[in-house]
């Protein structure tokens, strides 16, 4: 399926969708086998859509990322993205709470010639962060995660940031719950509440300049300032 059909990169005209889907060509061999294998590995098909898999990649780039983390593996897909945009001196340590996803992760890397690239941790990410603290600051945070983790998630990225750093999380629209006093949609409602507060502690929390980009289901982005 293409970017147009699939976690679109937001463009409400399906005319401009198609077409810049055509230009502009998200998706390689390499990453369409990603999807599919997690897919057929029996993963649920939530990995990023490949927009957000750009969108990373080229943010990675501007932000010159050489030590990143990513909270949420799933099948490796956004971590293969995050990883072309580093480079080949870029580490990535991202964190995985299942060890069967795990493994299609470690496959994924490894078939994509990144393994030396990445410090793979399974476990729980509130947890398992504070195994690489002394290793920081770094220099971007992507969060694609448990929702209600999102708040704390924030919080770890506010302290092992550098100045200057960025941090990057997907679902940030919360599937349109955010913007409602009271979401009664088909996701955990205290996925939603936990996003509202993650995006009112980005936009307001006054250690990160913070916008949104707004991607299908929100990619929020900010900036560590202090």
């Amino acid at each position: 399926m293409s970017a147009a059909g699939e976690k679109g990169f937001g463009q409400g005209s399906e005319e401009l969708a198609r077409w810049v889907d055509r230009v502009f060509q998200p998706e390689d061999p390499l990453l369409r086998e990603i999807r599919e294998r997690t897919v057929a590995a029996g993963l649920r098909p939530i990995q990023v859509g490949p927009f957000d898999g750009l969108h990373l990649e080229v943010l990675a780039r501007a932000a010159g990322a050489r030590r990143a983390v990513e909270i949420g593996t799933l099948g490796g897909y956004s971590g293969v993205c995050l990883l072309r945009g580093m480079g080949e001196g870029g580490l990535l340590h991202t964190f995985e709470r299942e060890p069967a996803t795990a493994e299609v992760a470690a496959e994924t890397f490894r078939r994509a010639g990144l393994e030396r690239q990445v410090r793979l941790h399974v476990g729980d990410a509130r947890v398992a962060l504070r195994e690489i603290d002394r290793e920081g600051p770094f220099d971007l945070v992507f969060i694609d995660a448990d929702k209600t983790g999102y708040p704390e998630y924030l919080a770890w990225a506010e302290e092992n940031l550098r100045v200057g750093g960025t941090v990057l999380a997907d679902n940030a629209f919360g599937w349109g719950g955010v913007a409602q006093e009271r979401y009664e949609g088909r996701h955990a409602p205290e996925g939603v509440e936990a996003l509202k507060r993650f995006n009112e502690r980005l936009a307001k929390g006054g250690r990160l300049r913070a916008t949104m980009l707004p991607t299908e289901e929100g990619l929020a982005m900010g900036v560590k300032v202090r």
